[in-house]
């Protein structure tokens, strides 16, 4: 995910973490000083979500403006055939058995699951 919060801050006119914090004070939300140069100069670990909800308040925007879905890092694009649950690839319509098969007993016995 892409942390857009100096963004939707710079859409506002706050260009500074102190001028941030006014604007988090007037919708209820007391974050330290610390705590808001924390958000304002990197990506944040973990947030709560009420404090998500407060700061779209004090910035008068969205989730979706905060927060930009980005693509992982060596992750095969979309296009590609990836290969789905049951053993096939996407859009091909075929593929290799993924299932084991059963195995017999060394006798004549029933069949066993595979391990």
């Amino acid at each position: 995910m892409k942390w857009n919060l100096r963004w939707a801050a710079a859409r506002r006119d706050i260009w500074r973490p102190s001028d941030l914090r006014k604007a988090f004070l007037q919708v209820g939300f007391d974050a330290s000083l610390s705590k808001v140069a924390a958000l304002w100069s990197g990506k944040p670990i973990s947030l709560r979500l009420d404090d998500l909800d407060l700061i779209c308040a004090a910035l008068h925007c969205t989730v979706g403006d905060l927060l930009e879905a980005e693509p992982l890092a060596g992750a095969a694009p979309a296009d590609q055939a990836a290969p789905t649950a049951d053993g096939t690839s996407r859009g091909t319509g075929g593929g290799g058995q993924v299932r084991p098969l059963p195995r017999r007993r060394a006798g004549r016995g029933p069949l066993l699951p595979p391990s």
